[in-house]
């Protein structure tokens, strides 16, 4: 499965990257169907600490689950919105298996 990172105004650290493909490889692994990933890093030009924003869109066929995170690191906005996703996919593998 294919991950695709990309940093808006500013170049991401390697680790960070490797951060990233290992906790989105997770998430895709508990659905079969994954065709691929984007994640999205940006810095919010906000005042306050929190700037920090990851968005995460796994592509799966049919439609596609997205989640936006907000937080003072990027590991932890990419942590939080892996949570979301996780929670995502067992609706979705839910919905597919009550049809």
């Amino acid at each position: 499965m294919k991950v695709s990172i990309s940093s808006l105004h500013f170049k991401a650290d390697v680790k960070l990257e490797e951060f990233i493909r290992e906790k989105v490889t997770k998430v895709s692994n508990l659905f079969d169907g994954v065709i691929g990933s984007e994640v999205t890093l940006k810095l919010d030009q906000s005042s306050n600490n929190e700037n920090k924003i990851a968005e995460i869109r796994i592509m799966i066929p049919g439609n596609d689950l997205f989640a936006k995170k907000q937080a003072k690191s990027f590991e932890e906005a990419v942590d939080n919105a892996v949570g979301a996703l996780k929670k995502q996919i067992t609706r979705h593998k839910e919905k597919v298996k009550g049809l």
